[in-house]
């Protein structure tokens, strides 16, 4: 019997390489003869990189760059064989490497993505996936271009300021700088985010306040995004605004619309096509997917939702593995789920879950095989 597993990474916990491992130890007890195939997933945000590089092989490089508040850190990213660079923009901006206490959406750049490219076409990179979950930034990629060569100009025709605030007095973009380099590569963005770059649905108000923005600052920032929207209209000729996901990562999506030609695409996608997740489907028996929470809001384009539709094309059933099961979460049978399981074997913390996420992933892994082998020995 052959089992496909291919979980994204449980947040503050596991991994998707340990998630995978630990599925593949719960289904070896109940089958020690089963044939697995693991295969790391993610969608685009944090662990991107590291389920590339474990599904589909590749070096690790790290590149020191500026983070969201101009702190120096070192940013790490992937390189595959074929010169394929991975980046995920959190590396260098996350959220994550923000505390909750220092988070500034006004002054916060996204530089050091753009740093983590330009390494990239040092590298000799002919083709760039940029994952874009998890940022801290809500500058509409501005930070991003000003590292590959755009400029962003006030009256005064000086440089702005990097972060999100100094839009407010853009006057002018320059793209005589731009990096020529771009021009001959394929930029692929990973994301799961079709929101527009301003208003209601836009980065400013969806994502803002995780971030740390006040409504004051919400709607400061949405007029901020507006305005370099305006402009770029206005210089390039052509308003990405409302381009779907123009609002990822707080608008970064936008620049790589407006001016670097990027192809989007859902991030599970290009992490299914790497790990080579559909031939992996042929002739499995069983699939086992899962991740930290599952719900109605996992069929928009988050990995069990991606791996399920892989696994459909190929008539194999899929079983969800979830730390937590919320509201809706039985939508995703109707998306090729067969079947979903929450891994608390009881009131348990939040704590505890994520200590014994490992456990708990093979206690349940090895009882819906041992159940799987029941129902198949019933049917012969």
């Amino acid at each position: 019997m052959k089992i496909v597993i291919a979980p994204d990474s449980f947040k503050e916990s596991l991994s998707a390489p340990d998630a995978a491992a630990a599925i593949e130890r719960g289904i070896k007890q109940a089958y020690p003869g089963a044939h697995t195939v693991c295969v790391p997933m993610a969608d685009g945000g944090e662990g991107t990189v590291e389920a590339v590089l474990a599904a589909a092989g590749g070096q690790w490089r790290s590149t020191t760059v500026r983070d969201a508040l101009g702190a120096s850190r070192d940013a790490a990213w992937g390189w595959l064989e074929d010169k394929t660079a991975v980046i995920e923009m959190a590396a260098a901006a996350g959220l994550e490497h923000t505390p909750p206490d220092q988070r500034d959406p006004l002054r916060a750049s996204s530089v050091g993505v753009g740093q983590l490219l330009r390494a990239a076409l040092d590298a000799g990179a002919q083709r760039i996936i940029l994952g874009l979950g998890g940022s801290s930034t809500n500058d509409g990629g501005a930070g991003l271009l000003s590292a590959l060569g755009v400029r962003f100009l006030d009256q005064a025709g000086q440089d702005l300021a990097l972060g999100a605030a100094a839009l407010a007095d853009l006057d002018r973009v320059d793209t005589q700088g731009l990096d020529p380099r771009l021009a001959q590569v394929q930029l692929d963005i990973a994301s799961d985010v079709d929101n527009p770059l301003c208003g209601p649905q836009g980065a400013s108000h969806i994502f803002g306040p995780q971030k740390g923005a006040s409504p004051e600052q919400v709607a400061f920032l949405d007029k901020c995004l507006g305005r370099l929207a305006d402009v770029c209209a206005r210089d390039l000729g052509r308003d990405m605004r409302d381009a779907p996901g123009a609002g990822a990562a707080g608008g970064l999506g936008f620049a790589a619309h407006a001016f670097l030609n990027a192809r989007f695409r859902p991030g599970v996608e290009v992490v299914a096509e790497l790990g080579r997740l559909a031939q992996a489907m042929e002739g499995a028996t069983l699939a086992f997917t899962g991740e930290g929470r599952m719900d109605a809001q996992t069929l928009r384009g988050k990995t069990p939702a991606g791996v399920a539709r892989i696994a459909q094309r190929a008539g194999v059933p899929v079983i969800a593995l979830a730390g937590s099961l919320g509201e809706g979460y039985q939508d995703l049978h109707a998306g090729g789920i067969t079947a979903a399981f929450s891994l608390a074997p009881g009131p348990i913390s939040l704590q505890h879950a994520c200590d014994n996420a490992a456990q708990y992933l093979s206690d349940r892994a090895r009882d819906v095989t041992q159940l799987w082998l029941a129902a198949s020995k019933r049917m012969l």
